[in-house]
């Protein structure tokens, strides 16, 4: 099925994850999708991929995102999957671990949404999708509090956006997945200093049994750029195995 047909894609963190899934994805559904991330090496995946075009882009750099928008023309759907996982309770945090994380979970997507907004209200609509999390917005896992604050924004800028853009045609929506299978999770896990343990850990808060795969959210964020979720905007959607029932 090929509902995304005729539809411009920008993905920010495509080179791996749930940025790559989701890039795959839109392109089999028909979409032409920009790939974006900030290391060309991950891209390289993706490249001769039919729908897809792929672009080294720093989201960090406020000229860069202007210079991608405005070259890449009409963008129908927007996913704004960059961020960072930091751990540790408020005690253990660093000033310099909470200016990173909402430079990139937080003000790279405020620029992303700047550069992209006035063409979606020209051409009369777009839908835009936010990574945001069960963390923060929904629940507080131990141990992730930067991450949770930071994602809780992400939760409140899709909403403002899709009040403030409703009547505009343009639709702004979140994922927040529970724990993914990803390179970074995996990384995150040998951080701890016993992967084994960690994983069993993730495991075990999702009442389902496992860990979410990254197609999984890849295809909410399909449903979610195509014409047929039309009628949803400002939702944060849970995708946890079961772990905010």
């Amino acid at each position: 099925m090929q509902r995304l047909l005729g539809k411009r894609a920008l993905i920010t963190a495509a080179g791996q994850g749930i940025g790559k899934a989701t890039a795959l994805r839109l392109a089999e559904e028909g979409a032409q999708v920009l790939a974006t991330d900030v290391n060309a090496e991950t891209l390289a995946d993706l490249n001769g991929t039919q729908g897809i075009t792929t672009q080294v882009l720093n989201v960090l750099d406020a000229a860069a995102i202007t210079a991608t928008v405005a070259a890449a023309g009409r963008i129908d759907i927007l996913f704004n999957c960059a961020g960072v996982v930091h751990a540790g309770d408020i005690m253990q945090s660093t000033e310099d671990e909470w200016d990173f994380a909402f430079a990139l979970n937080c003000k790279a997507m405020y620029r992303m949404l700047r550069a992209v907004l006035p063409g979606m209200v020209a051409q009369g609509g777009g839908s835009i999708i936010n990574m945001a999390s069960v963390a923060g917005p929904l629940t507080a896992p131990p141990n992730r509090f930067i991450y949770s604050a930071s994602k809780a924004a992400v939760g409140g800028i899709t909403k403002s956006v899709a009040q403030d853009y409703v009547k505009q045609g343009i639709r702004c929506n979140a994922v927040c997945p529970g724990t993914v299978d990803s390179p970074s999770l995996h990384q995150r896990l040998r951080d701890t200093g016993n992967y084994d343990a960690a994983m069993s850990a993730f495991i075990a808060r999702q009442p389902m049994g496992r860990i979410g795969k990254p197609e999984e959210i890849a295809a909410m964020v399909a449903y979610l750029g195509a014409d047929e979720s039309a009628y949803t905007t400002g939702q944060l959607l849970a995708l946890d195995g079961g772990w905010t029932i």
